[in-house]
């Protein structure tokens, strides 16, 4: 793969490490990082940057997670809700918050200062009676952490996080309802996505109303995860993973259609290559 094969687009405003990244429509959702509580979208059409807003002063970041929740009554399709969540250490600094973000390049933002809205700002995640949710506040580790969004009403949070944990947390009920340990002895900033049967890694996949399926891939391990949610079931079959990526974690990663294209990583060494692999052929390349 050349340098050819890229398009050079503006530099981030500033240094970004262990970031999150949401999409919405032509905006890539940029949430901080390492030691940097900056949030910018990026216009992909614009080819420029905006600054969202900061996470809280008392939030200190280092491999969170950052999704994109669901709401099945919304027809506002202009406003999306994210939630971010993690930790550095065990029992500190974990940080679960929200934000209702509406596009920062519409005219139509509303108003800051009108408390109710609390729009384009991270605010504590709360349950009906505005008592504050943490998410894993009890679970070890959350540094390094992944999670998804699945469940017949899109109400479950499927998370993976150190060293070879999954849980799932039922986002209506503010409730884990499951916790077991991966058939590997090691994960930390996983590729972690759904396996959608339409080709569209971000939207739920259902073999039938009550099976989800996920895919996870971490140096030398590869697994398909099926979670039955009648029964409260994992189940796993391992993947193959070629030898080259095998050798890396940390990777930025994204999934387009079938394909799961990962961009660098770190190991032994720095990688500066990108790998693809597709999900029907179960098969790496470059």
């Amino acid at each position: 793969m050349s340098d050819q094969d890229f398009q050079i687009l503006k530099d981030l405003p500033i240094r970004l490490e262990q970031s999150q990244c949401v999409s919405h429509k032509h905006e890539l959702i940029i949430c901080g990082g390492a030691g940097e509580r900056a949030c910018y979208s990026y216009h992909t059409l614009k080819n420029e940057y905006k600054l969202i807003c900061e996470y809280p002063s008392n939030v200190k970041l280092s491999g969170h997670c950052v999704v994109k929740l669901v709401d099945n009554n919304k027809e506002d399709n202009n406003q999306i809700t994210l939630l971010s969540f993690g930790s550095i250490y065990v029992g500190q600094y974990h940080h679960t918050l929200v934000m209702k973000y509406v596009s920062v390049w519409s005219n139509n933002i509303p108003d800051k200062s009108n408390e109710l809205n609390n729009y384009n700002q991270w605010v504590p995640f709360t349950n009906k009676y505005n008592h504050p949710i943490i998410i894993g506040e009890d679970q070890g580790a959350f540094e390094g952490v992944r999670a998804v969004i699945g469940g017949s009403n899109n109400n479950l949070l499927f998370i993976t996080y150190l060293k070879s944990n999954i849980s799932v947390f039922d986002l209506n009920t503010f409730q884990f309802i499951k916790r077991i340990y991966l058939p590997i002895d090691y994960v930390g900033y996983p590729c972690f996505i759904l396996n959608s049967e339409n080709g569209q890694g971000q939207e739920m996949t259902k073999i039938n109303k009550q099976n989800n399926q996920m895919l996870l891939f971490c140096k030398t391990t590869g697994l398909s995860i099926g979670y039955d949610e009648d029964n409260n079931i994992f189940t796993f079959n391992e993947l193959p993973v070629c030898d080259n990526i095998a050798l890396f974690r940390n990777y930025a990663y994204v999934c387009i259609n079938d394909i799961i294209l990962f961009f660098g990583g770190c190991g032994d060494g720095i990688s500066k290559s990108v790998y693809k692999y597709s999900i029907r052929e179960k098969m790496d390349d470059i």
